[in-house]
């Protein structure tokens, strides 16, 4: 299976469990690896037989800045399952970022990374 990816999206949502996460959200990052073929995209040069990963940046940009959930894990899967109505995506791993989570120790990144694919 081929692989497309997407690092780094950037967007502002309100997911937490704690008040003030809800009330003044924060920054979230999502990296994103989608499984597919490209071969006949690649044979034909043609984005129609490829997924179009402009498009999958702004609907997962949507997921995060959309309605808040709990936990990063929720946001995740959302994410996935937006990934995996692209027809050609088999397969998606999605790495969900919360740089800023409410630890009262020192800490770089707080992530969640899941696999999911086509049943």
């Amino acid at each position: 299976m081929d692989r497309v990816a997407l690092r780094g999206l950037k967007a502002r949502g309100h997911h937490g469990v704690f008040p003030k996460e809800r009330e003044e959200g924060q920054t979230f990052i999502v990296d994103l690896v989608l499984g597919l073929d490209t071969r006949a995209a690649a044979a034909d040069d043609d984005l129609t037989r490829t997924v179009h990963y402009g498009i999958v940046a702004e609907e997962v940009v949507a997921v995060v800045s959309g309605e808040p959930v709990n936990l990063i894990e929720t946001l995740a899967e959302r994410i996935a399952q937006v990934c995996l109505k692209h027809d050609v995506v088999r397969e998606v791993e999605v790495c969900v970022h919360k740089p800023d989570a409410p630890i009262t120790v020192p800490f770089d990144d707080v992530t969640v990374t899941i696999i999911r694919s086509r049943v």
